[in-house]
This record gives C-alpha cells, sequence and structure tokens, in this order.
C-alpha cells in the first residue's frame, strides 16, 4: 500500500481518518454505557427519584472537565492526549503515571467488558462456553482495531446508533403509552409517579451523597474522544462542536430516560437485578424485550472494549515516542495504526479473561473496581494541566487555544475540590474502600517504574531527537 505521505497523517504518523459523524458517535458512546441500561436499576431502588439530580450535577463536572480537555486539543492535537499534557505541563512522572496507569485502566475494563459479553451471548447460545465467545469477539474487535482507523470509527458510530435508538425507543414509547394509555404501565404511568411515592428524596440525603461515586463512573469513557482528537480531520471546527454538545446528550439521554422510567413504575418498582429499560419496554408491549436489550448492552460491550483498544494502542505509541516504553511499541502498520500496541493491548486483556474464568468470583470485581479510580485520576490531571497551560500563556510562554473554557480558573479548582470528594467517598462506602486500599501498592508501581525504566528510556529517547535533529540540520547545510 502506498505511503500517505501528505497532510493526512498526524506528526507521528497516524492517519486522520476520522470525520464529523465518527467524533460525535464516540462522544456519545464514551458518555452512554452499561451503568445506565442495567445499573440505573438499582440506582433508581436505592435512591428514588433524586438519581436524576445527581446524574445531572455530576454531568455539570464532566462538561467542565470536557472543555478544558476540549482547550487543551485545540492548543495541540497530540496521540496521547492528556498522558502527554501531563507530560508537557506537570513533569515527566505525571506522563508516565497517567499514560501507564490510564492504559491499566482500560486493559482492565477490556477485561470485564469481555466477559460480561460473554455472558450476554450465552444467554443464546448456553451450550457455547464463555471464553470461547470471548476469544472470538477479542479476535474480531482486535482486526478492526487494525484494519484502519475508519474502520473504528464506523464501528463506534453504529454501536453507538444502537443505544441512541434504545434510549429513544424508550423515551417516545414510555411517553406515548402515557398519552394513549398503551400496555398496563400506560395507563398506571403518570409524571406524579415521580413525587407521589414519598417524594424526591425518599431514602434521605446521605443516599444520595453516596450515589455521586456511582454515577461518576456511569460517565467513565466521556474523555476518550481525547484519544481520537489528533486522528480527526478538520479537528478545530469538529471538536468543539462535539464537546459542546455533551449537555444536550446528557440532557436527552439520562435525564430524559430517568424521567419518563420514574414516571412509568413509582421508583421502588426498580431493582437491582432487572435493567430498568427491559422493565419498561416490557410494560409498554414492546415483543421479546429481554433479548433486544440483551443485544443493546452487548453492542455496548463492544464499544467498550474496542474503544480500549483504540486507545491502549495510542497510549503505548506515546509512551514509546517519549522512551517511557519499549520502542518497538511504537511502530505503525502500512495502514497507520499503532499495530503493536493494539496488539500487545489484546494480548493483555486476553489474560484477564482466562483468569476470570479461571478464579471466578468477586476478586475480579474488585479489580475492575480498583481500575475505575484511574478515570478520576485522569480528569484531575486534565484540569490540573489546563490551570498550568493558562499560565504559560498569560507569560507569553505558549500559544492560547482557540477553544476557551470561561471562567478556567475557578472551575478547574472546583473540578479538583469535587474529584477530592469523591476519593473521600470512596473511603467511606464499605463496598468501595478497598479501591482506596490498593492506591499505595499502585502508586509504588507506578513511581517504581518511572525511576527504574521510564526516566533512563526518557533520557535516551530525547538524545535520539537531539541527533536526529543535528543530522537533518547538517544533511540541509550539505544540500545548500
Amino acid at each position: 500500500m502506498a505511503d500517505d505521505h501528505d497532510s493526512n497523517l498526524t506528526e507521528d504518523g497516524l492517519k486522520q481518518g476520522l470525520n464529523t459523524r465518527h467524533i460525535r458517535m464516540i462522544a456519545i458512546a464514551g458518555a452512554i454505557g452499561t451503568g445506565l441500561f442495567l445499573g440505573a436499576g438499582k440506582g433508581l431502588h436505592d435512591i428514588g427519584p433524586a438519581l436524576i439530580g445527581v446524574y445531572a450535577f455530576v454531568g455539570v463536572f464532566i462538561f467542565i472537565i470536557m472543555r478544558a480537555l476540549g482547550e487543551l486539543l485545540i492548543y495541540r492535537p497530540v496521540t496521547g492526549s492528556f498522558a502527554e499534557y501531563a507530560k508537557e505541563f506537570l513533569g515527566p512522572l505525571y506522563g508516565f503515571i497517567t499514560g501507564w496507569g490510564y492504559w491499566a485502566t482500560w486493559t482492565v475494563i477490556g477485561m470485564a467488558e469481555l466477559t460480561a459479553a460473554g455472558i450476554y451471548i450465552n444467554k443464546w447460545f448456553p451450550s457455547i462456553p464463555g471464553w470461547t465467545t470471548a476469544l472470538v469477539m477479542l479476535v474480531a474487535l482486535t482486526t478492526l482495531n487494525l484494519i484502519a482507523v475508519a474502520a473504528f470509527g464506523e464501528a463506534e458510530f453504529w454501536f453507538a446508533s444502537i443505544k441512541v435508538l434504545a434510549i429513544m425507543a424508550l423515551i417516545i414509547g414510555g411517553t406515548a403509552a402515557m398519552i394513549f394509555g398503551l400496555g398496563h404501565v400506560g395507563q398506571s404511568g403518570s409524571p406524579a409517579n415521580i413525587y407521589n411515592h414519598g417524594g424526591l428524596v425518599p431514602n434521605g440525603w446521605y443516599k444520595v451523597l453516596m450515589a455521586i461515586q456511582m454515577v461518576i463512573f456511569a460517565y467513565q469513557g466521556v474523555e476518550l474522544i481525547g484519544m481520537a482528537a489528533a486522528e480527526t480531520k478538520n479537528r478545530e471546527q469538529v471538536l468543539p462542536k462535539a464537546i459542546n454538545s455533551i449537555p444536550i446528550r446528557v440532557g436527552v439521554f439520562y435525564i430524559g430516560s430517568l424521567l419518563v422510567l420514574l414516571s412509568l413504575f413509582p421508583w421502588s418498582n426498580f431493582s437491582k437485578g432487572q435493567s430498568p429499560f427491559v422493565q419498561a419496554l416490557g410494560g409498554i408491549g414492546v415483543s421479546r424485550a429481554g433479548d433486544i436489550m440483551n443485544f443493546v448492552v452487548l453492542t455496548s460491550c463492544l464499544s467498550a472494549c474496542s474503544s480500549g483498544l483504540f486507545s491502549n494502542g495510542r497510549l503505548l505509541k506515546r509512551l514509546a515516542d517519549d522512551g517511557m516504553a519499549p520502542a518497538g511499541l511504537g511502530r505503525t502498520s502500512r495502514t497507520h495504526v499503532p499495530a503493536i500496541g493494539v496488539l500487545t493491548s489484546a494480548g493483555f486483556m486476553l489474560i484477564g479473561v482466562w483468569l476470570n474464568l479461571a478464579f471466578p468470583g468477586k476478586a475480579f470485581d474488585y479489580i475492575t473496581s480498583v481500575a475505575t479510580t484511574g478515570g478520576v485520576w485522569c480528569w484531575g490531571v486534565i484540569v490540573a494541566c489546563l490551570l498550568v497551560y493558562r499560565r504559560r500563556v498569560a507569560r507569553g510562554e505558549a500559544e492560547p487555544s482557540s477553544f476557551r473554557l470561561p471562567w478556567a480558573t475557578p472551575l478547574c479548582w472546583a473540578v479538583l475540590v469535587f474529584l477530592g470528594v469523591v476519593t473521600l467517598l470512596l473511603g467511606i462506602d464499605p463496598d468501595q474502600r478497598y479501591a482506596l486500599y490498593a492506591l499505595p501498592i499502585w502508586a509504588v508501581v507506578l513511581v517504581g517504574g518511572y525511576y527504574g525504566y521510564g526516566r533512563k528510556g526518557m533520557a535516551a529517547a530525547e538524545r535520539s531527537k537531539s541527533l536526529a535533529l543535528e543530522l537533518q540540520s547538517v544533511t540541509g547545510l550539505e544540500r545548500a
């Protein structure tokens, strides 16, 4: 295949193959996960109608984080995104921790999503072992990510479209059922159900406070748009529009669907063991609602795993180019994809699938929960980087971005305080406390990795880059 040595390549040789509709749907796919389709049932039962307010409250901070990321992306779109910004604005140690920490986070998430996808397929084909379907899906998603970045974007477009269709079917179908009295829920459903069963906060404000940590993790993945920025066409126009549409997405998909669910049923009718979407669609009269939602959640799992492979391949390339990972992980294929990074990440996800099948139980759930703290770290790094960037702009040391976050300093500090509170809430909740217990171990591993390998590798990479620039300069003078 001919090498596309033109403006369609990024500075580190990746293809700019993502277009407007890809980016918009990648943003939607990151913001909507299985937490809405499955986890909302437990949230509604434990918290009641106040869950709507928690999603809206947390959504405000998520939007600030994304605006901060958007400003950095327009300033310098780069492979590896916030891991590279951490290195530039906070220091090499933070770049190493953010890059490898985020890679590990999405590796473990990919393991969990693959295992869950195997369970969903097993519902239709119980005779096929779960490890077989997990392996087949991992091979398929890896192949997809190796073809071209446009193939990944196209798959995410359709994965996200399925989620959107499911949510819109609930909102439109549930509203129509109440207006026209369709199904048994159509006759009993009413907006009055939202406040007629114990009020908006039936289980107390403590439950509402503790729900913040559950909701914040439902949004994890929204920052993945940062990993796709460098490979996006016309990113100066596309990225701001995609990021600015986040409040609309949160309002329609999260708050809109919860309002309809709580209008159709009293909050106490929901439970952890059943998807509220299955309950609502079945009540409206949709046949095979369980199978439909099983398919939707399956595509959500595949989307998360594919996004993890995409993100991790780019992270390993960035770490390798900076000398913080073996140089071979930075190699790209003829289609301008970080193939070695994608294959390596897929290999680790496969190990996780085997471990989960060999040692079933709660241990894997604990590991996944610990990994989600990587999302909180990542969001904190993004806003911290923006604070440093703004100071450099004020001193004339960096070019200003055309997509600026208004009132950046107070809003970024508000986000940091909010993320600190979320961390404290993890310590209060006995079911989540073990995630904090693991953080010191995690910190020792990452800091030790930086001082044992990363710092030396980065120095060697800088020497290699300096030598290459000197040779280029000498060659240019000789030609002149």
